[in-house]
């Protein structure tokens, strides 16, 4: 009996273990970077940054997790949202009893507060988004009226959990499903919100871990010690993580579109024949094939496909490098030129310029390139130092958001509402302008269109590809949603996710 009764009691112990639920785990995530940067969500405009920002706060509207459709936007902190017959101001009515990470109550008056915080150059880096907003009113404790002075394209994305839609109150905090726990050099961890209204986080925590290396990020997955990385938006280094045990691999969208901006205040590229030979020295197909078709998709308009308002009615450049030579020549530059370039070490950024290089150098314009860390690439191409400045963005998919931020004269380094106009263009500013007061419809496409043109036209850009998010994550991660795409460039971790 005593044999009998010491056999059963291994296999009893090991049946109530498993009736017992999972204890909550800690979620440990690398991302590509040195360190968090401003993880205050109306400055965080660093890749890395937006997906842990977006952790810890929450919008008045939402994109349900998993997707980046305007069309698909849903109540969050607001449980419903009222426009007026002629869309130019909007109703929010509050959810009752959201608490802060700190404790505090959501009203209207901390809203309010917030949307003006987000409207203010001085302390939101999405300040020129909100220009239209010409007034807020508390109407009661639980009710924002927000009227806009003209129409706004893609209105209700301005109040969703993006940029300045994400709610933060006077100490700086957000109502997300997780609070900030601690933050040093290289490093996030994050606790859960218990009182968060969708629910306590079925997570014990978040830890973020900033990894710029990308073999660094794999060898650490690898050996266990992450659970979730960003990847390498490379072919063959999908396909090869597709082949690994207990792995998924995530590739999703928005992409980060990718454009080679010319500096049209620099000789001699103030010459526009010396601007369209680059335009013909450069081959974007060759480029997306070398990046891979799973990630990368070339695209010939300087606004991202997928973006209302976007079109491919524009002015194309066949990859001819006779023909680059020939307008150098024409320009007086018989021998070739060379042009300058800071360029980011990452891998992201630095093959894909190499291979730009290449193709330039067919058409007798040497390209010299000052390859620095990431982070002092940002510093020096703000200061104008690029004469061909790589970059790759994603905004809220309309076209205005890409046609003010990256082609309108205002946009230009040197200007007080600078952005990330490194080409100096102004050929559209007409346009630009006048589709801000226009209400949606065909005039304001017609516009944006025809702003396209002129800036391919100017020789202001060569639109490349857009590169598609690559994140991935153990098996055992449920992110509690089926994942289609996320503006915030990051699997969105919710109150939902846990580990199995």
């Amino acid at each position: 009996m005593r044999g009998i009764l010491q056999g059963m009691i291994p296999k009893l112990l090991l049946a109530l273990l498993l009736a017992l639920p999972a204890a909550a785990q800690t979620l440990r995530i690398g991302t590509n970077g040195q360190d968090p940067g401003s993880l205050d969500p109306h400055r965080a405009t660093a890749t890395q940054d937006k997906g842990t920002a977006a952790m810890m706060f929450d919008g008045l509207l939402r994109f349900p997790p998993g997707s980046a459709d305007p069309a698909a936007l849903e109540p969050d902190l607001a449980e419903s949202v009222t426009p007026s017959d002629d869309g130019l101001t909007l109703t929010f009515r509050l959810r009752e009893g959201v608490r802060f990470h700190d404790g505090s109550l959501l009203d209207a008056a901390v809203v309010a507060a917030s949307l003006r915080r987000a409207a203010d150059p001085a302390r939101s880096s999405f300040a020129a988004d909100y220009r239209a907003m010409a007034e807020i009113t508390e109407l009661d404790a639980r009710t924002v009226r927000v009227r806009m002075a003209t129409p706004v394209p893609g209105l209700l994305g301005l109040f969703a959990n993006y940029h300045g839609g994400m709610i933060v109150n006077e100490r700086g905090v957000g109502t997300g499903p997780f609070r900030m726990e601690a933050a040093t050099p290289g490093r996030v961890r994050l606790a859960p919100h218990s009182g968060h209204f969708r629910g306590a986080p079925a997570l014990a925590g978040v830890d973020v871990r900033f990894i710029n290396s990308d073999q660094t990020r794999e060898l650490a997955f690898t050996a266990g010690e992450l659970d979730l990385i960003s990847g390498r938006r490379e072919q063959r280094w999908v396909e090869r993580m597709r082949t690994q045990p207990n792995t998924v691999v995530d590739v999703f969208g928005p992409g980060e579109f990718r454009t080679l901006l010319i500096n049209t205040q620099s000789p001699p590229l103030t010459d526009p024949r010396v601007r369209r030979a680059v335009q013909h020295a450069v081959d974007p197909m060759a480029v997306a094939r070398f990046v891979g078709t799973d990630v990368a998709t070339p695209w010939p308009s300087v606004v991202p496909p997928g973006y209302l308002g976007a079109t491919q009615d524009v002015p194309r450049f066949a990859s001819d490098p006779v023909r680059a030579r020939s307008l150098l020549a024409e320009a007086g530059h018989g021998q070739g030129i060379t042009l300058r370039a800071v360029v980011s070490s990452i891998t992201a950024q630095l093959p894909i310029m190499e291979v730009i290089q290449a193709q330039l150098r067919r058409a007798n314009i040497r390209l010299e390139m000052d390859v620095v860390e990431h982070a002092t690439y940002h510093a020096r191409i703000r200061e104008n130092l690029s004469q061909l400045t790589f970059y790759g963005a994603a905004r809220y998919p309309v076209a205005d958001s890409y046609l003010t931020q990256f082609y309108h004269s205002s946009a230009a380094p040197g200007r007080p509402t600078m952005s990330l106009n490194f080409a100096h263009c102004a050929a559209a500013d007409e346009q630009i302008v006048a589709a801000w007061a226009e209400a949606a419809g065909p005039r304001q496409m017609a516009l944006w269109a025809e702003a396209q043109r002129l800036v391919l036209d100017a020789g202001c850009a060569v639109p490349l590809f857009d590169l598609r998010q690559v994140w991935v994550r153990r098996a055992s991660v449920e992110l509690g949603y089926t994942l289609e795409g996320a503006l915030n460039l990051a699997p969105p971790v919710t109150a939902a996710t846990r580990m199995r």
